[in-house]
């Protein structure tokens, strides 16, 4: 469970310093292009720009990429059954195994699908993973004037993530220690990954409902008004990173009408 343990960018990175607001707005923006196209060239077009700006967020492309492999996993498959089971079959015929056939145009099809929730899943994960926890409460509250409920509620859920990462290994070792493995047999691996998933689940809603008896005896959100440690602005490079991020949704958006081939995703 590697996966919940946060990365630690380069604190003088571009990115790195950036408003944690100005960070979500332009992953949304390019989340917002690629979600309503459904052709190759659009989400190509933001993918490369995303992977482009690892350097900028800095974090290390080796580490990001680890760490981001279930999502190309998610991506193939989406990809694959998309092209092997189309909604309907076009272009010639490449492939045909029993009730599958593979077309030219149920590939192009499942390939930009899989790009799409590339570019939608890796831009978010570029996001969140150069936002310190706390700048992150601090901006949801003071830029986009979120309930501070909301707003420490996301603190304390990022918080928590590397204690359940410790968590996943804790009960690992502990049925290791009972010799409780699956072999060799995959739906044995299956059964126990499942019970560890759902020890960690109550484990997390326990740990969750502590902490949520804790804040209220101690009256938090008993007042509407607050004060804040840390004050967070909106700086000129904020405004410009989200300027720059409106200019790549859109440029990849305009440049894949121009060429013919965008499709709306509705339509």
């Amino acid at each position: 469970m590697q996966l919940l343990t946060p990365l630690v960018p380069d604190p003088s990175a571009p990115l790195a310093r950036a408003n944690p607001a100005a960070k979500l707005g332009a992953a949304a923006l390019l989340m917002l292009a690629c979600f309503l196209a459904v052709d190759l060239l659009t989400p190509s077009i933001v993918l490369i720009v995303e992977l482009a700006a690892i350097p900028a967020v800095g974090l290390r492309s080796r580490d990001l990429l680890r760490r981001a492999w279930p999502l190309l996993v998610a991506a193939v498959g989406i990809g694959l059954a998309n092209a092997l089971l189309p909604a309907e079959a076009s272009g010639s015929l490449l492939v045909a195994i029993g009730p599958f056939q593979l077309t030219s145009g149920s590939l192009l099809i499942g390939l930009a699908l899989a790009l799409r929730v590339l570019g939608i899943a890796f831009v978010g994960v570029l996001a969140l993973a150069s936002i310190e926890p706390t700048e992150l409460a601090d901006s949801l509250a003071q830029q986009l004037l979120l309930p501070p409920r909301f707003a420490i509620g996301a603190l304390a859920a990022v918080r928590l993530l590397p204690l359940l990462a410790d968590e996943w290994q804790i009960i690992s070792l502990a049925r290791r220690a009972r010799g409780v493995e699956a072999g060799r047999s995959p739906i044995a691996g299956v059964r126990l990954f499942a019970g560890q998933m759902l020890a960690l689940l109550v484990g997390a809603i326990r740990r969750g409902t502590r902490l949520a008896m804790a804040m209220e005896a101690r009256g938090f959100g008993a007042r509407d008004c607050r004060t804040w440690a840390r004050p967070q602005r909106m700086r000129r490079s904020d405004w410009a990173l989200l300027g720059s991020a409106a200019c790549v949704a859109f440029g990849a958006t305009a440049l894949s009408v121009a060429l013919g081939h965008w499709r709306f995703v509705f339509g």
